[in-house]
């Protein structure tokens, strides 16, 4: 007997499925889930009295599949509920926004103070707005105040990001720190893309311009993208970066399915996980 979504099939005999297309949903996800999903020739949905005709055959499918599709959709976005990902672009957005108006606040000044450099070195405690508001006139002021007070929404938005990686990619966070995890979450989709991805992809998200110079013209590939802000990867020595970042974006896949599984911490996988990135970056 061959089971398709409109019913099922023994011979020239046929018992259809139920009609309602949010069962023929039901039904094509159970096919599908058990490997025996496909989309036969209309021909024997008629044969074996199913359907009608082949416009009868196409409508209930696609009914069948938009409720379908309205599901899943579902899923993907309460696998999100947290807004992690939003977050994410919000802060990329606010620095954007921040280093333009930044650059823009500069030539200004350097517009009506041609001695100004911003190459000059500046104290410790002061920042180039700092510099720039000694001289500035009240309308550039009041924008550098602006610029001031995003950065400090940037710092608040920031903190929130790497709080809420926490509780949605524990495991991930535990191991490359909340900020790392959301932007490898955010640049892989969502955090279903993240687990589902397999350590190599991860090891170069966020390196798209570096991927497709080595996929275009045959330059070296990238080594690391996102992975290359954990302290392991860009602290340890040149020659074993390579290393360092493939070990931990191979601990990062696993510790992604983890979370979106389990969504728990694992303390021992993450102390094999820590253990694994520390010798990587060995000196041999």
């Amino acid at each position: 007997m061959e089971s398709y979504w409109f019913g099922d099939v023994e011979g020239r005999a046929c018992e259809p499925a139920p009609g309602d297309p949010g069962l023929l949903a039901e039904r094509i996800e159970l096919l599908a889930g058990s490997g025996d999903a496909c989309i036969p020739d209309w021909r024997i949905a008629v044969r074996c009295g199913a359907l009608r005709d082949r416009a009868e055959y196409l409508e209930r499918l696609r009914d069948a599949a938009f409720i379908l599709a309205e599901k899943n959709l579902g899923r993907i976005l309460q696998a999100d509920h947290s807004g992690l990902i939003q977050m994410v672009r919000m802060l990329d957005q606010l620095d954007e926004v921040i280093n333009l108006l930044t650059e823009r606040s500069v030539e200004w000044h350097r517009a009506t103070h041609p001695g100004f450099s911003r190459k000059r070195t500046l104290p410790a405690d002061r920042t180039l707005i700092a510099l720039i508001r000694q001289d500035a006139d009240e309308t550039l002021t009041g924008l550098l105040d602006e610029i001031e007070r995003l950065r400090g929404q940037r710092s608040l938005l920031m903190k929130q990001v790497s709080r809420r990686a926490e509780e949605v990619l524990p495991n991930c966070s535990a191991l490359a720190g909340g900020l790392v995890a959301a932007r490898l979450a955010a640049e892989a989709g969502g955090i279903r893309e993240l687990a589902v991805m397999p350590a190599a992809s991860i090891q170069v998200l966020g390196a798209k311009t570096a991927l497709f110079s080595h996929l275009s013209t045959g330059t070296p590939p990238p080594k690391h993208g996102i992975v290359y802000q954990h302290g392991r990867v860009h602290g340890a020595r040149r020659e074993n970066r390579g290393r360092v970042a493939r070990t931990l974006s191979a601990k990062l896949a696993i510790a992604a399915r983890i979370d979106y599984y389990r969504k728990c911490a694992d303390t021992e996988f993450l102390l094999k996980a820590a253990d694994a990135v520390r010798r990587a970056g060995r000196r041999e």
